[in-house]
């Protein structure tokens, strides 16, 4: 007997319906083979007209332009600081002991840091310790070959000091923070922001007339005598190298 006249309509239409299925399997295979290479240039050919164009290179040369003017601005500022290196390493001769940081800890920032040299290299404790600008701070401890220094700005820390235009004398007390705080002895101190702090020359401790900082602000109605708030010259946040004055 020969086939029903419908059968062979019937598996055409099986074919078409399976037909999708092939294609997608074959779309798929090349994308494996590929690795995908052909989406993405059709994706980058659908998405050229919206593409930055001559706006994203402008984007780029000016990321080039300011990462080349930070670089410039960074080398001048290693090469001032080699300078200064190289002016305490200088100044040695004089008497003067010069020490690297090696150390400091980020809870007592403001506290303390550590130096390369100790007690074999001549330091001790009490010494004073200057940086470029002007007075850190104090040894407060020695090893044979380390050293700590408390800053001007620790807690608790106080020494005498004045301002050398009306020769007010006051205390200069450590607040933790980077700005001291200057409490006079007189009432009137006739104290203006602007004034040169510098150590005090009736001081035993330190010697007399080293910069000390700047006055930014004053408070007058402060009881019993004025207080002020103080630049430090020397900013401890940024030594890397100090001089020690052997007392």
């Amino acid at each position: 007997m020969g086939s029903p006249k419908w059968a062979f309509p019937f598996r055409w239409r099986q074919l078409f319906r399976i037909r999708p299925w092939f294609f997608l399997i074959g779309v798929l295979g090349v994308i494996r083979l590929s690795k995908g290479a052909g989406l993405l240039d059709a994706f980058a050919y659908i998405t050229g007209p919206l593409s930055p164009g001559s706006a994203q290179r402008e984007w780029i040369q000016k990321g080039v332009q300011l990462e080349n003017r930070i670089r410039l601005e960074l080398l001048a500022e290693d090469n001032q600081r080699l300078r200064e290196i190289l002016d305490l390493t200088k100044s040695s001769d004089a008497g003067l002991i010069s020490a690297a940081v090696i150390s400091r800890q980020p809870v007592g920032w403001w506290q303390q840091l550590d130096l390369g040299k100790g007690r074999i290299h001549g330091i001790k404790n009490g010494d004073v310790v200057l940086g470029p600008g002007g007075l850190l701070g104090i040894i407060q401890s020695v090893t044979p070959t380390t050293s700590r220094v408390r800053l001007l700005t620790a807690p608790g820390s106080r020494i005498g000091v004045w301002t050398s235009r009306n020769k007010r004398h006051g205390i200069l007390m450590g607040m933790g923070s980077n700005r001291p705080s200057l409490r006079f002895l007189d009432k009137d101190s006739d104290v203006v922001p602007g004034d040169v702090v510098s150590t005090s020359p009736a001081s035993t401790l330190m010697p007399p007339n080293v910069p000390v900082g700047v006055v930014q602000v004053v408070n007058t109605a402060a009881l019993p005598a004025p207080i002020a708030v103080v630049q430090l010259t020397a900013s401890p946040e940024a030594i890397d190298w100090v001089q020690i004055w052997p007392r």
